[in-house]
């Protein structure tokens, strides 16, 4: 049986429109890890004195901070259901060719960590991807249902201890801050060469990838991909039109309640149980909102023509991801351009954006020779033994 991936004419744009945005956000985010050390930083709003840093810190913490790896992950989830729905109608044995998939983003992902940069995330997909294989043959009902009871018992259970703890009331000021480990990365990244950031690296590993990270990583990142899952099964996106309703609901729900949610400890008091509501349940929360109100303004054609360079650039979203940590690297360690640690944060926004819009440029231009970027031709010929198609 010849099974394909999806080409490009049965691409859908909202789809790709959403990845777009969601390297964008993830590259906001992440900027803090590139030229801070974040893996040793217990309270990113403490480090900041600046007001102007200290507004759009809380600004980037509202709006941004832990609701793009959700978005990417109910994405991946969506994308890898796809891929289960076209095996099962052309006949094709899916479980012959996901595994390879995730092997070779498994290993993609460590190569990333260990080579470029400690933030990796492509390797806890790869992982708990492999779950999500195991589970895609289920309805999409219970695919929901999966994804609400690991969350719900998880968080339930973690909330139940703040509450016992008097997290809700025990301010983040009583962090405690490991003053030689942030020196330690300073140094390494900041005035080393490349094989002392290399040395730091893999200590930040050790913290970012340990095995408690593994373990949570399916309460965490697994359910936002059986959500998606879900929501492909049923071709929501595909189908919005037909599923206005839903996705107005979605839209006021998750906008609505995400926002309240991430700016308890702004609005608030910056309490550990605030932080926690803000990062666990107002971060996925915003961003179901987020794609909701993306898939409801692309259902007008104006705005799918406006935000197709966009489009492309999330056709290409492994290889923009990749291209991120290499282009940060380079420009704050100090064997490239070395602003690890002299940039503030409105800087960080200035250079996360102006690399955006970069990688879209790069995107139009690379898109009108061939079909699929490099890294997903990586995958595709490893996956299906395809090699990667040239625009004729």
């Amino acid at each position: 049986m010849d099974f394909r991936p999806v080409g490009t004419k049965e691409r859908v744009a909202t789809l790709d429109i959403l990845r777009g945005v969601s390297l964008l956000g993830i590259l906001l985010v992440n900027m803090f890890g590139f030229y801070l050390p974040m893996p040793h930083i217990a309270d990113l709003g403490s480090w900041f004195n600046e007001v102007q840093d200290i507004i759009l810190q809380q600004l980037l913490d509202i709006y941004v901070q832990s609701s793009f790896y959700p978005l990417f992950s109910m994405l991946f989830g969506y994308g890898l259901a796809m891929q289960y729905i076209k095996a099962k109608e052309t006949g094709a044995d899916f479980y012959r060719f996901a595994p390879k998939r995730l092997i070779l983003l498994f290993c993609i992902g460590m190569f990333h960590a260990v080579v470029i940069w400690w933030g990796d995330i492509l390797a806890t997909y790869a992982f708990c991807g492999v779950f999500l294989i195991a589970l895609i043959r289920l309805k999409a009902k219970w695919l929901l249902l999966v994804a609400i009871a690991v969350n719900a018992l998880y968080h339930g259970f973690n909330l139940s201890l703040y509450v016992a703890a008097g997290f809700f009331t025990a301010s983040t000021d009583s962090f405690s801050v490991d003053i030689e480990a942030i020196q330690s990365a300073l140094t390494a990244y900041g005035i080393g060469n490349w094989t002392d950031a290399f040395m730091q690296r893999l200590d930040d590993l050790s913290i970012q990838m340990g095995v408690m990270m593994w373990i949570s990583s399916l309460f965490t990142i697994l359910p936002y991909m059986l959500f998606g899952a879900a929501l492909a099964k049923w071709r929501l996106i595909e189908q919005a039109k037909e599923k206005i309703a839903v996705w107005i609901i979605l839209a006021v729900a998750g906008m609505g309640g995400g926002l309240y949610m991430k700016s308890l400890p702004i609005a608030g008091d910056q309490t550990f149980g605030n932080e926690y509501l803000q990062v666990y349940i107002g971060g996925p929360m915003l961003a179901i909102g987020y794609m909701a109100v993306i898939t409801l303004l692309t259902q007008l054609p104006v705005i799918v023509k406006l935000l197709s360079p966009i489009a492309k650039a999330g056709r290409m979203s492994l290889t923009l991801y990749l291209m991120q940590s290499v282009i940060c690297t380079v420009l704050f360690y100090n064997w490239g351009f070395g602003l690890y640690g002299k940039v503030d944060v409105q800087m960080g926004i200035y250079m996360a954006v102006g690399i955006f819009v970069i990688q879209v440029l790069f995107a139009e231009i690379y898109f009108s020779k061939y079909k699929q970027g490099p890294i997903e031709a990586l995958l595709k010929r490893f996956t299906y033994g395809k090699p990667a198609e040239r625009k004729s």
